[in-house]
């Protein structure tokens, strides 16, 4: 039986930070730059994509906290890692397809692990900046 605990919103998060880094990642290469994780606007244009909405400051605090302190993702000020543990866990998940990817890893998320805590804190003025430069790139058409 599972540890259970996980929320949609949690599954929501981590699998937005997977594609947030993953084009971050390909961003970089093509550019030769040094791979550093995605933006929180990374994030929520990737959890946009997903769900056709951007997470509340409190809903992506709690789930960024409860991901962190598991171990499945590491996060510094703004920018979000995917922990090897969390690679792990997406690349072992049932191949689903991006249509059903949030609520495979719910359910992976319950059999493997238990939510943990992590003491990071979004602040109103970050999670601010995050949605009005995601904001900005919608404008853009990027």
């Amino acid at each position: 039986m599972g540890a259970g605990g996980w929320q949609w919103n949690d599954a929501w998060i981590f699998v937005s930070a997977v594609i947030a880094e993953r084009l971050e990642r390909d961003r970089a290469m093509h550019a030769a730059l040094p791979v550093t994780g995605a933006s929180l606007a990374d994030v929520l244009a990737a959890a946009d994509f997903l769900h056709h909405s951007v997470p509340s400051r409190p809903e992506l605090e709690e789930s960024v906290r409860r991901l962190a302190g598991a171990g499945l993702i590491m996060v510094e000020d703004d920018i979000i890692e995917v922990a090897p543990a969390g690679e792990q866990l997406w690349r072992t998940r049932p191949f689903s397809g991006l249509s059903s990817a949030v609520m495979t890893l719910q359910a992976q998320l319950n059999r493997a692990t238990t939510p943990g805590e992590s003491d990071w804190a979004l602040d109103e003025r970050t999670y601010n900046t995050a949605v009005r430069e995601y904001s900005l790139r919608l404008a853009d058409g990027r």
